[in-house]
């Protein structure tokens, strides 16, 4: 089978780019020479690879070439490194970003020669940015590994369920907790649902969703509703009377660290740099 790195970086270009045309542009040919080399990668596999639709995406099988697209892209610009930084596409959930991998931007920050680009995913879903390709690396609670990737166990992400004094107040002081608003990240966040399962069968009333750690952290410090938070965080509200804990319970959440399997020095270095800051 012959593949061509050009047909396969045009392959990455309409996945990122979402048209031909845009394709065209990103890699500085025409439109008509994007179809031949995609006519040409899917006579040369034996199937469709592109959805032609608004946007064009790729089907199944041009998923794995994508994915092959971008790790050769990486070796090649691990290569020629006269070419200018290489990329570094990374997913991570936003608690960790918010927390323990703030010193790994600290590290990457002195390295100059990487442009990073993080995606921001829960982590119950960031290995699905890696089974598309769409990232390098992924911060996951996933421990089976993505076909063509490794594992290693980072650590334990520890959530504490708290509320401000004031809400509990306005419910009565000790409330059932369906009664209480939730607060969640998104809608893929089922953290608070299943910390809620281990003491009522009851549905929230109220479910509010605020889609940035930050601002998430400051709705339940202004009463808007209970929800769990990295525990340094609910730590610090506690002490400073800003957040009440909701009983003793823990939630914790392993976290994985999933990377191809690409002998590349940019890999094991940011790699190191997790295994170093991860939360024990």
């Amino acid at each position: 089978m012959d593949l061509s790195p050009a047909q396969l970086a045009t392959l990455v270009a309409i996945a990122d780019h979402g048209s031909f045309e845009a394709a065209a542009q990103r890699l500085h040919i025409t439109p008509s020479a994007v179809s031949q080399r995609v006519r040409a990668l899917e006579n040369a596999v034996g199937r469709v690879l592109v959805g032609r639709g608004s946007p064009c995406t790729p089907t199944e099988a041009g998923t794995a070439l994508v994915r092959l697209g971008r790790q050769l892209e990486l070796v090649f610009a691990e290569a020629l490194t006269d070419d200018g930084p290489t990329d570094l596409a990374l997913a991570v959930n936003a608690d960790s970003l918010a927390t323990w991998f703030r010193p790994v931007l600290a590290e990457v920050a002195a390295w100059g020669d990487v442009a990073l680009k993080l995606r921001v995913e829960d982590e119950g879903h960031s290995h699905d940015l890696l089974r598309r390709g769409e990232v390098v690396g992924a911060i996951t609670s996933d421990p089976a590994p993505v076909q063509g990737c490794s594992v290693t166990p980072l650590g334990t992400m520890h959530y504490l369920p708290v509320a401000h004094p004031r809400l509990l107040d306005r419910f009565g002081g000790r409330p059932d907790r369906a009664a209480l608003p939730m607060v969640v990240f998104n809608s893929k966040d089922r953290l608070q649902h299943e910390e809620l399962r281990r003491h009522t069968d009851a549905e929230p009333r109220v479910v509010h969703e605020v889609p940035s750690s930050d601002d998430f952290r400051a709705a339940i410090e202004a009463g808007l509703g209970w929800g769990l938070l990295p525990r340094d965080q609910a730590t610090a509200g506690i002490e400073a009377g800003a957040l009440a804990r909701l009983g003793r319970s823990t939630t914790r959440v392993a976290l994985y660290w999933q990377r191809w399997k690409l002998d590349s020095p940019l890999l094991d270095r940011i790699s190191e740099r997790l295994r170093q800051h991860a939360p024990r």
